[in-house]
C-alpha cells in the first residue's frame, strides 16, 4: 500500500535557485537544508505538516515525477515490475523505476507521515488580494496517445486507487483512499512524444491565481476551459486548475 506521496520538481542545476525561490513563494513553504550526495535535493516544508514537495537539481531538462512512500520497498518494486515497470536504480531505501510508457517514479520509505499541508491562503492570509487560496495537490502524467490506455491500467493497478474518467475525455483521474497530499491525473496528449509530468495546483479563482503567480515570476502560456498553463522562472510548465483545494474536486 502507498502510505504517502511526494511531488518532485525536477529543474536543471543552472536554474534550480530561481525554482526553489518561486515554489516556496507560491506554496507557502520554506526550504530545508540541502540533501543528497551532491546537495541536489531541497525539501519544501509547510509549518505543522509533513513534507510532500521537493525540488531536485538535475542534469537534464526539467519536469516532475512522483515519489511513492511504502512500507516494503522490495515488495512494491517487485509488484511494479510484474505490472511492466523497469527498474533503473535500486538501493536499500530507494527504487527508481519507469512505467511501461516511460514515466519515471520512485519508491521511498514511509516514515510515518500523515499530516497533509493545509490549503495556502496566500501571503496576506484568507481574503487577501495578494494571493487566492490554492494547494499543490496533483501530478499530471502526460502520455502519448498510443500508450494512454496501458498507462491508465498500469497506474490503476500499481496504486490501487479509485480510477475514473475525467470530466474532459483526454483525462483519467486517480484518487487515493487515504488522505494523501499528491494525487495523480493522466492526460492523453494529441501527439506522440516521450512521457513527462507536470504539477497541478488547485485554485478556484484562476484569474487571481494567474495574477499572483505572474507577480512571483511565472509566465502565461495559454488558458484552457478550466485551467491556466504557466511557466515558472526555471522554465518548468505547470497548471492552475479550477478545483476545490480542500477536496481536489
Amino acid at each position: 500500500m502507498i502510505r504517502w506521496t511526494y511531488a518532485l520538481i525536477d529543474r536543471p542545476t543552472a536554474v534550480v535557485g530561481p525554482a526553489r525561490k518561486f515554489w516556496t513563494a507560491v506554496t507557502g513553504t520554506h526550504e530545508s537544508a540541502r540533501s543528497g550526495d551532491r546537495g541536489e535535493f531541497t525539501t519544501l516544508l509547510a509549518d505543522g505538516a509533513d513534507a510532500c514537495l521537493a525540488v531536485q537539481a538535475v542534469g537534464r531538462a526539467g519536469g516532475a515525477h512522483p515519489d511513492l512512500a511504502v512500507e516494503d520497498i522490495p515488495a512494491f518494486t517487485a509488484h511494479a515490475t510484474r505490472l511492466g515497470a523497469v527498474v533503473e536504480a535500486q538501493g536499500p531505501e530507494l527504487s527508481v523505476l519507469r512505467s511501461p510508457g516511460g514515466q519515471r517514479f520512485c519508491a521511498v520509505p514511509w516514515r510515518g507521515q500523515k499530516v497533509r499541508p493545509p490549503v495556502f491562503a496566500g501571503p496576506g492570509g484568507p481574503g487577501s488580494p495578494e494571493g487566492p487560496e490554492s494547494r499543490l495537490d496533483q501530478l499530471c502524467l502526460d502520455v502519448a496517445p498510443a500508450a494512454f490506455d496501458a498507462e491508465v491500467s498500469f497506474w490503476t493497478a500499481l496504486t490501487g486507487w479509485e480510477s475514473t474518467p475525467g470530466d474532459h475525455k483526454e483525462f483519467h483521474v486517480l484518487r487515493p483512499h487515504l488522505d494523501l497530499p499528491v494525487h495523480l491525473l493522466l492526460q492523453r496528449l494529441d501527439e506522440a512524444r516521450p512521457a513527462s509530468a507536470h504539477l497541478d495546483i488547485a485554485c478556484p479563482d484562476l484569474g487571481a491565481g494567474q495574477v499572483w503567480h505572474e507577480r512571483c515570476g511565472a509566465t502565461l502560456i495559454r488558458k484552457g476551459p478550466a485551467w491556466t498553463v504557466l511557466r515558472d522562472p526555471a522554465g518548468g510548465v505547470y497548471c492552475l486548475t479550477r478545483r476545490d483545494p480542500v477536496t481536489g474536486d
